[in-house]
């Protein structure tokens, strides 16, 4: 027996009123389901936009730390090595020591010359010619061809002495005479090889000279030990080993200061309209992502890094192309670290530049 379909009051079949009644419900679903893709996606770029202001960031930076070469002011055989590769040293530690004998021998030389200047000082103090008594021989020598002369000449004049022997009277008082002033020269400059002068009152310029010698030995003696010039740990010490010919000021090793560590950021020039020293850092790094320290800008370059690099970029020809510079920013640490922050690791850095982050 067929069924009859229900009709409503209009004489319209029900099952044809309801799907006319669905249909704009369907088209008002896509219509919200349309919008709110748009609206969504426009909400999220507003909140993402409204995170980024107060704040700057940048992923090219690295910690920095203050490194000290270390090389020999005196040069030798290096034959002690006290420490390797990543050793933690303290300041005036010892680090290696170069062949001490050379500088021995010359400490020995320069004794030597000492006792060798002042011999001779002793010498010369000693000598006739500073005593005195060639200058009184000299005079002895002229009052007697004076005397002697004085007489010859009354003869001379009375006609009883011949003129040659009157010239030869006079001769010898001239010869006396000489004689005088060569002593007096000899002692002159005795007195001049024994005379101390201004610079070194009191001592003998060749004895100065030689214990300067002397002192110069000592120290290149005391610098063939090298010791560190701060705590820190050791890098880059391949180069030393026993054995090795070192040449002098050239750097055999490294030393990575304790506590030194700052992050260099390298922020777009178009970041730095806000940014001022003393702002408030973040920094994370990618060796420990879990490690977040606080900071804050130190300082903030003087130049880009295109200005201080080797060759500078030459922008003259034709072919110019605008590049968004960036401009090196100290960032110091303002906290411990749980980890070891080694020099070179890679970090990103948020810097806040309003002033509720400060």
């Amino acid at each position: 027996m067929a069924q009859v379909e229900p009709h409503n009051e209009t004489g319209t079949p029900a099952s044809e009123t309801g799907e006319t009644a669905s249909k704009p419900r369907r088209r008002w679903g896509r219509l919200a389901l349309m919008l709110s893709v748009p609206l969504a996606l426009l909400i999220a770029g507003g909140v993402y936009w409204l995170s980024l202001q107060g704040k700057v960031s940048t992923d090219n930076a690295y910690v920095q730390q203050d490194k000290v070469a270390v090389s020999a002011q005196v040069g030798g055989e290096i034959v002690q090595v006290f420490v390797g590769e990543g050793d933690n040293v303290e300041a005036g530690d010892l680090l290696f020591r170069i062949d001490p004998e050379p500088y021995r021998l010359q400490i020995q030389q320069a004794d030597a010359a000492i006792a060798q200047a002042q011999a001779r000082v002793t010498e010369l103090s000693n000598s006739s010619d500073l005593s005195g008594t060639d200058i009184e021989a000299a005079q002895a020598d002229i009052d007697f061809a004076v005397a002697n002369f004085q007489r010859k000449d009354e003869l001379y004049a009375r006609g009883f002495l011949s003129k040659a022997e009157h010239d030869a009277a006079q001769h010898a008082v001239d010869q006396a005479r000489a004689q005088l002033q060569q002593a007096r020269a000899r002692r002159q400059a005795a007195q001049a090889r024994l005379a101390t002068g201004s610079a070194i009152p009191g001592e003998n310029p060749q004895i100065a000279a030689a214990r300067a010698q002397k002192a110069v030995a000592e120290l290149a003696l005391a610098r063939s030990e090298v010791r560190a010039p701060a705590a820190g740990r050791v890098a880059q010490a391949e180069r030393l080993q026993p054995g090795q010919q070192l040449v002098q000021g050239l750097p055999v090793l490294t030393i990575v200061e304790d506590g030194s560590s700052y992050v260099e950021a390298n922020f777009k020039e178009t970041d730095l309209d806000e940014m001022e020293v003393g702002q408030r850092a973040e920094l994370r790094f990618d060796a420990y992502p879990d490690l977040v320290l606080k900071g804050h800008v130190v300082s903030i370059g003087a130049g880009t890094g295109s200005e201080f690099s080797v060759i500078p970029a030459q922008n003259a020809t034709g072919n110019w192309v605008k590049v968004t510079q960036r401009v090196p920013v100290k960032i110091a640490i303002d906290e411990g670290s749980q980890r070891v922050l080694i020099a070179g690791l890679s970090t990103e850095v948020t810097v806040y530049t309003d002033r509720k982050g400060r």
